[in-house]
């Protein structure tokens, strides 16, 4: 049902759906009410990035990942809430994207675990299941970090074990979890000291307090599709990200600038935004507004309407999702010369950001590329795919992006083919790794030399600041263009070219032979070449070398080797 149906709920039935003992009906329409707040602050999650970097995913990932749980039960009669545990947890876990939704699938799991083939839960089993849902998470993270949604979680289960000496009531028992975990999401800047050098929470945790905070808001009542009003810059509003939430229904893409009348109330926006459709987003640059929103076709004017009493509408686009979402996975899935590996061959997965670095990678004889990097983690269910039907037993995965490991090793585990996950945290990395590869060569042997290779070569990334804030020692100012070394925030400046030399400073270029410039949607084939003159001035005895790499939100990644 959709967030709306889920509020109009009667008191009485959503009492009788919380009661103890809860089956397995009570258990999914909780997980639905959870995920549908989480859907709701999705953005708000998203943005709570330690870096100012425009590829904020977390909440994305947790998103999808709590969709593809409630996706394999939303049509099951099953009432067994152990039973209904366990489908919930091996959907989360197929469709687990980035550390975020792969920790969460691992909560689910350990859920699961607990609750074995109980016919319904109790306060007391509810406790021991947030336990060993704690203790799976934490035994699922090769070095868990407190600080983050281990922390949330765990805080949680302390709870839940506390609550249950004093009540058996159920809401009385999440009303304290809530509580829990949101104290618990506070202190997360005390725990892990980047958050508070950049100010924020962690993602992860507030994820997950909105899925508990989902349950209790439905409990009581609440809506839960009444957007967080809170309006983010026009940098930090991520439109390829809304396609992947398309919910059934919303046929339309809605995008509208407008500036503001004086009075402008951004709740009582919202408010009928809400009414009309879904995954909504508010940003504002410069004394304009930008409002997206995903209608059926029949509302498709409606925004339109709404906004103009609002404020003078100054442009409009409307597409239609389907022709979109069409169009998207052609450009992410390029017709390209992979390699044709043999039994007992080792053979190689590469994830990959943009379809200029896709045929690199096919030229060096990847045997498939999954599309993913910032802000489109690919999911588990993805990353099996892509070499369950492959000819050889010896498969090798290159995630290149630090978000997709966990959920490559996830998929390592979930075979009985011989996987190999080098943890390559940039394309770079990935790339370098290619070049140590020998398809008929030992399969260990090939492990060894790429896992060696990826660390030959130092990563730069180029990009945007989407807000203003202190990080590594280096103070940005949002619009400014900001420089990673090894995914560690080195400089804020005026320009691309000023930023390019200081990474170039920072990873003491002059060591090395070999400068590589990938370059993103963001940026001209004529600015890069530009650029490239300039660095050939400065470091003349190396070699340059300028690709076009098609990657989004990064203008450059650079490889010096």
């Amino acid at each position: 049902m959709s967030a709306a149906e889920l509020s109009k709920i009667s008191a009485a039935e959503r009492h009788k759906l919380v009661s103890i003992p809860i089956n397995g009906h009570g258990l999914k329409t909780l997980l639905e009410a959870g995920m549908v707040w989480l859907k709701t602050n999705q953005q708000a999650v998203n943005s709570l990035n330690v870096f100012p970097v425009p590829d904020g995913d977390t909440g994305t990932n947790m998103v999808l990942t709590m969709q593809a749980a409630f996706e394999e039960v939303e049509n099951s009669a099953v009432d067994n809430v152990g039973q209904l545990a366990h489908a919930i947890a091996r959907g989360a876990l197929m469709g687990a994207r980035g550390n975020s939704g792969v920790i969460l699938s691992q909560i689910w799991r350990g859920f699961a675990r607990a609750l074995n083939d109980m016919p319904t839960m109790d306060v007391t089993t509810l406790a021991k299941a947030l336990t060993e849902a704690k203790e799976t998470a934490y035994k699922g993270v090769v070095r868990p970090v407190e600080g983050t949604i281990l922390t949330v979680i765990k805080d949680i289960a302390t709870q839940a074990e506390v609550s249950v000496q004093r009540t058996t009531s159920f809401t009385e028992v999440l009303s304290d979890i809530v509580q829990a975990a949101e104290a618990s999401l506070e202190r997360t800047p005390e725990l892990l000291p980047i958050l508070k050098q950049a100010g924020v929470v962690d993602s992860g945790g507030k994820g997950l307090v909105c899925i508990f905070e989902g349950m209790w808001r439905f409990i009581n009542g609440d809506a839960l599709d009444k957007p967080v009003t809170e309006v983010m810059s026009l940098s930090e509003m991520n439109l390829e990200n809304a396609l992947e939430t398309i919910e059934p229904g919303q046929d339309y893409e809605v995008v509208i600038d407008f500036a503001p009348k004086s009075s402008f109330k951004l709740e009582e926006y919202y408010e009928t935004l809400s009414e009309i459709g879904t995954s909504i987003q508010v940003g504002e640059g410069e004394g304009i507004y930008r409002m997206h929103i995903h209608v059926p076709q029949e509302y498709r004017y409606q925004p339109i309407d709404h906004t103009m009493t609002f404020g003078t509408v100054k442009k409009v686009m409307i597409e239609n999702l389907m022709v979109q979402v069409d169009d998207m996975s052609h450009t992410k899935n390029p017709k390209l010369k992979l390699s044709k590996v043999q039994p007992g061959e080792t053979a190689v997965v590469a994830v990959s950001p943009g379809p200029g670095i896709s045929r690199i990678f096919a030229s060096l004889g990847v045997a498939a590329i999954v599309p993913g990097g910032q802000t489109m983690n690919p999911s588990i269910k993805e990353l099996l795919a892509s070499f369950e039907n492959l000819s050889t037993d010896k498969i090798v995965i290159l995630p290149n992006n630090k978000n997709i490991i966990l959920a490559a090793r996830e998929a390592a585990s979930m075979t009985v083919k011989d996987v190999a996950v080098i943890p390559s945290i940039s394309v770079p990395q990935g790339l370098s790794a290619m070049f140590r590869l020998i398809p008929d060569a030992d399969f260990n042997e090939n492990v060894e030399g790429m896992q060696e290779a990826i660390h030959d070569v130092q990563t730069g990334e180029i990009t945007i600041a989407t807000r203003s804030v202190e990080v590594d020692g280096v103070q940005v100012e949002k619009g400014q263009v900001i420089a990673l070394h090894n995914g560690k925030l080195v400089s804020s400046s005026s320009s691309i070219d000023k930023a390019c030399e200081a990474f170039l400073h920072a990873a003491e270029t002059h060591l090395y032979e070999r400068i590589t410039l990938y370059y993103g949607i963001d940026i001209s084939g004529q600015q890069v070449n530009n650029l490239a003159d300039k660095i050939r001035s400065i470091y003349p005895d190396h070699e340059i070398e300028v690709h076009e790499g098609g990657q989004p939100h990064y203008q450059l990644i650079i490889a010096v080797e």
